[in-house]
């Protein structure tokens, strides 16, 4: 439900799609409005409470207490203080505070949610979320907590905390009290009226911000993986037979053929290849041969999170959903589930980029292997190379696989076994994350190999994306001509493939298949 006009943002004329998040996540992030429509709805939506309340009525999250308290009705006086106090008893979150970014995107999350008019929240509240995001009063907000069951509520907790003066902001690099930061922006503590409180922070929006930072790091890694590898073989000589579309059609993965086209889009015209089609070797190894087949179960896999995350992004989750027509539902749309389940698979699919890469690694610096100097270096023995750099993948690579164990099936009862199953969605999304950002180490690492093993085969031209990357790669990276301090060139590899500036440089020539 989402409007791009320039730097503006406005919720409310059509659904959230994921492209409209990465300015949100970037530097300059937009403005944010909420449209006519939106509001109309949201008034609507919030007669029905008000209409409740006059009745007298008894209804979950109105009126009553929470969770395994919800048999306890609460007085009409109280109703204030039950929403306050439900923020301060669930601002429990602990651990490291998540980056300003995800904060930012967690307020856009929640007021897409809350602008579709069926959470029975006034209008002033939706005004005071805006202001927090439009006068960048970012909530600090812990990133361990959360079971995912009746939403982040711990972190989301931590996020509407804010509004009642209390709680963290960040300032730049800096945490300041909230109440602080409020008053330098002439805001006064805000007071939540009947409903309000749960409808902050009943919700998914803390793991799906998390998966949605996450799924754009996973397309952009994804496609560096083809580059990386195609280095990889030219530097290793490799065949490209097994990339021939006749052998995907065959097989008719999406992915696979998508990952097939990308390497013969990068590889074309290589002299390094064509010299080497009658060498004395029958088969490259699986790593190089099935790369394919690997990297296009990660592409069908990033498809699939796209689909269950685009769908969340515009989702109502709190509880209960306040409809117009009066009808007031007490459900279970804050479950975590997809999105767990979601995150998981993209962690396994990221972990699997970082296994095959390692092999491709391994495959370079074994002379046994690569036909090269043993660890790529100019005078081995003397020079240890790039050794090191191999065992740091291999730590990479392994720690991904503990990573990677499925947080989903990890129920655990809560709330005196009311929230009986629960999704541990943020922990699957924090682990997603954490083996995204390894991946991309192990990958940086292997373009700094297949650009080393190159450096021996200058006398013939590798393939037009392969010729791009490598002069991009040594734009910031020189070779390796003896020993040095190779941590920062690892950590500039890394920005490479983060920053996305390898596909800069490929794509405006060669576009890739997502």
């Amino acid at each position: 439900m989402s409007k791009k006009q320039a730097d503006v943002l406005v919720l409310g004329d059509r659904d959230l799609v994921l492209e409209d998040l990465w300015a949100v996540l970037g530097e300059n992030p937009p403005r944010l409005e909420l449209s006519t429509g939106s509001r109309e709805r949201c008034q609507a939506s919030r007669a029905v409470v008000e209409r409740v309340l006059a009745e007298g009525k008894t209804v979950y999250g109105v009126n009553t207490g929470f969770g395994k308290l919800a048999d306890r009705r609460i007085e009409d006086d109280k109703l204030q203080l039950l929403q306050r106090n439900l923020i301060l008893s669930h601002a429990t979150g602990v651990g490291n505070a998540l980056p300003r970014e995800i904060s930012r995107l967690m307020l856009v999350l929640r007021l897409s949610a809350l602008s579709r008019g069926i959470s029975g929240v006034r209008q002033e509240l939706l005004d005071r979320l805006l202001s927090l995001y439009n006068e960048d009063l970012l909530p600090v907000i812990p990133e361990q907590g959360s079971v995912g069951a009746s939403g982040d509520l711990a972190p989301l907790a931590h996020m509407a905390i804010v509004l009642l003066g209390e709680g963290e902001v960040w300032r730049g690099a800096e945490r300041i009290p909230a109440r602080e930061a409020l008053t330098a922006k002439g805001l006064e503590p805000f007071e939540l009226s009947a409903k309000e409180g749960l409808a902050l922070i009943n919700g998914t929006q803390c793991m799906t911000a998390l998966g949605v930072s996450t799924l754009l790091q996973a397309e952009r890694i994804v496609k560096t993986a083809d580059v990386a590898c195609a280095l990889s073989l030219e530097a290793l000589k490799g065949s490209t037979a097994p990339f021939q579309p006749c052998v995907h059609e065959a097989r008719g993965q999406e992915g696979q053929i998508r990952t097939a086209q990308n390497l013969l889009r990068l590889l074309a015209d290589s002299q390094i290849v064509e010299s080497h089609v009658d060498c004395d070797r029958v088969q490259d190894p699986y790593s190089l041969r099935c790369v394919p087949q690997v990297h296009g179960a990660v592409r069908d896999a990033i498809a699939y999170v796209r689909r269950v995350l685009g769908f969340e992004i515009n989702a109502a989750t709190d509880n209960p959903l306040v409809f117009p027509n009066g009808d007031v539902i007490s459900a279970g749309n804050f479950h975590g589930q997809p999105v767990s389940q979601a995150m998981d698979f993209l962690g396994i699919a990221l972990s699997t980029l970082a296994n095959i890469s390692e092999r491709r690694i391994e495959n370079m610096v074994n002379p046994a292997l690569s036909r090269m100097p043993a660890f790529l270096a100019p005078n081995p023995g003397l020079e240890s190379g790039f050794m090191i750099p191999q065992v740091v993948a291999a730590s990479l690579a392994s720690e991904n696989k503990v990573l990677s164990h499925p947080s989903s099936v990890d129920t655990i009862p809560t709330s005196a076994n009311q929230e009986d199953h629960v999704s541990m969605g943020v922990t699957a999304a924090r682990h997603a994350r954490d083996i995204a950002h390894n991946t991309a180490k192990v990958l940086g690492i292997e373009l700094l190999c297949g650009a080393q093993g190159l450096s021996f085969s200058r006398e013939s031209k590798a393939g037009k994306g392969v010729e791009l990357a490598y002069a991009r790669i040594r734009e910031d990276i020189p070779p390796l001509t003896q020993d040095r301090y190779l941590a920062p060139d690892l950590l500039r590899a890394e920005q490479l493939v983060t920053s996305g500036a390898i596909l800069s440089a490929i794509e405006p020539t060669l576009p890739l298949h997502a």
